[in-house]
Parts: C-alpha cells; structure tokens; sequence
C-alpha cells in the first residue's frame, strides 16, 4: 500500500503537481479612435479589449504562469485609423485587441473600422468593425456602430462587452455614435464595469460618449478622450471642422488580468508586482502590468 501511494504521488509530481482551480477575467487593450483632417466625414470610437471570465481554471502546483497585460491602441493621428489593442493572456486564456476606430475619410466613400475583441465604429459610409473576433464562445465583445453618410456629422461608436456601438444620426437630431457599455464583475469582491466602447467624434456638436467601464469620449471639433487605464475602454473617435483643422484620436485603455483563488491554495509566488487583496477566505491577485504566477 505504501508503494502504491508513492507511485501515485510521483506521478502527479511528474504531471506537474497536484492541480487546482482559479477564476481568471482577462480583459484586452481596448482599440483607438480613429483620427480627422478640418472637413472630413467624422472618425469612429475604439472597440473595447476582448472579455473573457472564466471559473475554475485548472492550474498546477510548482508550474509558472505568465500573465500578458494587453497595451492599449494608439489613436488615429490626423486621417489615420486607430490601432487595434494588444492581447492579453493568462494561460490557454486569450482576450483579443479591441479593434482600432475608423480615420475621417475626405472622400464620399468612408472608411471601416477594424474587428477585434470588440469592433471599432466606422466613418461615414464605411461598415462598423466587428466584435468576437477571433470568435470565441462565449462571445468576447460586441461589434462597432455606423456613422452617418453626411460629412459634418458623426462617426460611429466603439463596440463593448456588454452592448453594440451606438449608430451616428443626423434625425431627429445630429448625434455621434455612444461607445457600448462594457460588463460589470465582482471577482475582486466589489462590483467593476469594464470594457466599454469609445464614442464616435462629430462637428459642431457633443461627441459621442464612452461606454460605462473605460471608454473615452468622442471629440466635438477636437481630440478623442482616452480610454480609462486597466479597464481596456475603447479611446473615442475626433472631429474637427475646417476652422479646428487635424484632429487625433483617443489612445485605447490598457487591459487587465485578474486572479482568484482560495487563500489556502495561494502560493505567494509572483512577479510583476500584482496588487494582492483578499476577500473572505480568497486571494484576488490583479495584474495592471505583465508578470507571473507560480501555483
């Protein structure tokens, strides 16, 4: 018997220890608004980074985990889209860039705003980004929202995790798209919404707003708000008329990987100096920057 027991326990240790289960949200750098020239069809908002909770995440005694912390994507500068944000990873736990906010277009035609966790707002004429991109099940994120085909008026709204992009309307009033409202989550304990979607840009008026959890508001004849830090909000979309000349769009907000475990299970083994609170009998690690954790 006691033979048996030794095998059995040499071989979980070669498997890697003995396992168990965290909860894990993973939220990507949200995507940058898109940027205008004085007289363009007015810039769509970032998408908001890819969403994704999962509960009772298998992990490994003694095994090293990295944790990637996605950036945010740069605004448009002047007509130019905004970037996508960057990934972020806990394991086989991938949360997508949010997509980037489509550029004022000086031509009738438009422009797209990009896919990603949750898609970018589009220009005027031009199509929205779309969300779940890469798809995943559940979903990620929601797509971006349509600008108006007039040029004065505004660009689309960044798509977030919880809500689409609003649409950009020039009746019954003129309006610039809001950015989709992101997801509220308790796994620090508190409820956080994060993940919202940047607004669309517009002259001569109010920008779109932000989606609840980070996003930025669109510019009204001057620059997008950035997307709040560690929540992955999309940045807001510009807009500028002839007199207010170039315009840029808001940065994307970084993203953020959170951890939850039960205290007696907590290794205390990290890096990149996570923020380590508890919450009854769990330890919650919050990752703002990239690091790791030892099981």
């Amino acid at each position: 018997m006691f033979a048996r027991a030794m095998m059995i326990g040499a071989q979980v240790a070669a498997a890697g220890g003995v396992p168990y289960s965290i909860d894990v949200l993973s939220v990507a750098g949200g995507g940058g608004g898109g940027g205008t020239n004085g007289g363009d069809y007015m810039a769509g908002g970032g998408g908001a980074g890819g969403y994704r909770y999962v509960t009772s995440h298998s992990v490994n005694t003694g095994t090293t985990y990295t944790v990637t912390v996605g950036a945010g994507g740069a605004g448009g500068v002047t007509r130019n889209q905004g970037d996508n944000g960057s990934d972020s990873v806990f394991d086989t736990i991938t949360s997508a860039g949010g997509g980037g906010g489509a550029a004022g277009s000086a031509g009738a035609g438009g422009t797209a705003g990009s896919n990603g966790g949750s898609g970018g707002g589009s220009a005027a004429n031009g199509s929205a980004g779309s969300g779940n991109t890469p798809s995943t099940s559940p979903s990620q994120g929601n797509n971006g929202g349509s600008g108006t085909a007039s040029q004065w008026f505004g660009g689309g709204g960044g798509g977030g995790a919880g809500a689409v992009g609003g649409d950009a309307a020039t009746s019954p009033t003129t309006t610039a798209g809001h950015g989709g409202a992101g997801l509220a989550n308790s796994i620090t304990g508190s409820s956080v919404t994060r993940a919202g979607g940047g607004g669309g840009g517009i002259s001569n008026n109010t920008g779109g707003s932000g989606g609840t959890g980070g996003g930025g508001d669109g510019g009204a004849d001057d620059n997008g708000t950035a997307g709040t830090a560690n929540t992955g909000g999309g940045g807001g979309g510009s807009g500028g008329n002839s007199a207010a000349g170039a315009k840029n769009g808001g940065a994307g907000g970084s993203g953020v990987v959170i951890l939850r475990m039960l205290t007696a299970d907590y290794s205390g083994t990290t890096t990149g100096s996570p923020t380590v609170t508890t919450d009854g009998s769990y330890t919650v690690l919050q990752y703002n920057s990239s690091g790791s954790y030892t099981a």
